[in-house]
């Protein structure tokens, strides 16, 4: 998945009144503004209501479901090997999310930019909370994207992350 095709889906998606939330790496360097590494898909939040909308889209394009790890999270890919890891999630009438993938609402008011694209995405001090977790699977993927978040967001470094910190 190259920025292209995320400004690309993030486009067509927004153009059809379907709200998305860049998550995930993708979420990372929108938040930095810049890409730190390949990957190999694009992880978005979506709301309940637009998940049959998003289907056909997508299906539209090529993709297919490939997995289902739950009702509220599934991946597409197309035959180029494009993957979109799909979070949903249902809103209550006063904005807080009752059901599904259960993002913190404040999570979900951040904004950056993929290839000079404004994108909603993931806040910085969520996203670095939820890659904390991960440090002890991926660190090559996550020790870099956690230190450039916190230095440019000001964000203390997590406890998990403090060992790698003579090392940078």
């Amino acid at each position: 998945m190259n920025p292209n095709d995320v400004v690309a889906i993030y486009t067509q998606l927004q153009n059809l009144s379907i709200e998305i939330w860049v998550d995930g790496g993708w979420s990372v360097d929108a938040l930095l503004g810049k890409q730190l590494r390949p990957h190999k898909d694009l992880d978005i939040a979506v709301r309940w209501k637009d998940v049959p909308k998003l289907r056909e889209a997508l299906t539209a394009q090529g993709y297919k479901q490939v997995r289902e790890d739950s009702r509220w999270n599934f991946v597409v890919a197309d035959d180029k090997g494009r993957e979109i890891d799909v979070h949903a999630f249902v809103y209550d009438d006063k904005g807080n999310i009752v059901d599904g993938i259960m993002y913190p609402a404040e999570s979900l008011t951040g904004n950056g930019t993929i290839d000079d694209q404004p994108v909603k995405c993931i806040s910085p001090k969520f996203m670095v909370e939820f890659l904390a977790p991960y440090i002890s699977k991926w660190p090559e993927k996550y020790v870099p994207a956690v230190f450039a978040l916190c230095k440019k967001f000001g964000i203390e470094l997590p406890r998990e992350y403090q060992k790698f910190k003579k090392s940078k």
